[in-house]
C-alpha cells in the first residue's frame, strides 16, 4: 500500500493560505506571498527532497488551476527539476466542479472522495497533497494521509485559512525526523500518522514530581 503526504507551508500560528503570491487566494486575505521573504537555500533543498520518489500528486482545485498555469512552462529553467516531476506524473484532482483537465496527465477524482483516496493508495506508491487547505481537511478528517511535512516560518498573520481549520479529528503523530531550521527560522517538522489517539494524563501525580518538594 502507498503512502499519502501532506505538505504545507505555514506561519507560526498555522496559516497555510496563499503562501507562494498575492494572486494565489486574495479573497479576505492581505498577505498573499508571505513566505517568499524567507526562503532560504535550506529550506529550497529541503523542499526539492521531499519530493524524492513522488509517482502522482493528489491536488485541489484552486491548487491544481494554479499549477497548470505555472509547471508546464517551466521545464528547462530554474525549477526544471520540479517541473519534469510535476508534468511527467499523474494528477488527481479533487473538485465538485468541472477544471479544465489540459495539464497532461490529469483525472478528475468521482464524488467518493475517501474512496477515491484509498484507491490511490493501492495505486501508487508516493502520492504528495500540495497545498490543496480544503482538501487537506478531508484527508485529516477521514485519517487519509500517513505523513504530514511542514515547514513552518517564523511569522504570525493572525488571519487567513488554517492547516487544521475544521477537518482535525484526535490523531497521534510520530516525528520522523529531528526538527531542522534555516537560516531565515523556517522548521521543517515531518511527522507519520500513528495508529491511536491521544492519551490524558495528570501532571500533578506523585510520580510526575510537579507540585511536590524534592
Amino acid at each position: 500500500m502507498g503512502l499519502i503526504h501532506i505538505e504545507l507551508f505555514a506561519t507560526l500560528d498555522l496559516v497555510g493560505q496563499a503562501p507562494g503570491g498575492p494572486d494565489e487566494d486574495p479573497v479576505g486575505f492581505p498577505f498573499g506571498g508571505w513566505q517568499a521573504p524567507l526562503l532560504d537555500d535550506v529550506t529550497a533543498a529541503q523542499v526539492g527532497a521531499a519530493y524524492d520518489g513522488t509517482d502522482a500528486l493528489l491536488l485541489g482545485r484552486r491548487t491544481y488551476d494554479i499549477f497548470a498555469a505555472y509547471w508546464p512552462h517551466q521545464q528547462g529553467g530554474e525549477d526544471d527539476g520540479i517541473a519534469t516531476l510535476f508534468n511527467r506524473v499523474p494528477k488527481y484532482v479533487a473538485s465538485r466542479g468541472r477544471p479544465d483537465l489540459a495539464w497532461s496527465g490529469s483525472t478528475l477524482l468521482g464524488p467518493d472522495l475517501p474512496g477515491a483516496v484509498r484507491a490511490l493508495r493501492e495505486r501508487h506508491r508516493n502520492v504528495k497533497v500540495v497545498g490543496s487547505l480544503n482538501l487537506v481537511q478531508t484527508l485529516l478528517r477521514e485519517k487519509l494521509f500517513d505523513r504530514l511535512e511542514l515547514w513552518v516560518h517564523p511569522i504570525v498573520l493572525g488571519v487567513g485559512k488554517k492547516v487544521f481549520d475544521g477537518g482535525a479529528v484526535p490523531t497521534d503523530l510520530v516525528l520522523l525526523e529531528p526538527p531542522v531550521a534555516g537560516p531565515t527560522g523556517v522548521v521543517h517538522l515531518q511527522y507519520g500518522r500513528g495508529d491511536g489517539t491521544p492519551r490524558t494524563g495528570d501532571m500533578s501525580a506523585p510520580d510526575r514530581g510537579v507540585g511536590h518538594d524534592v
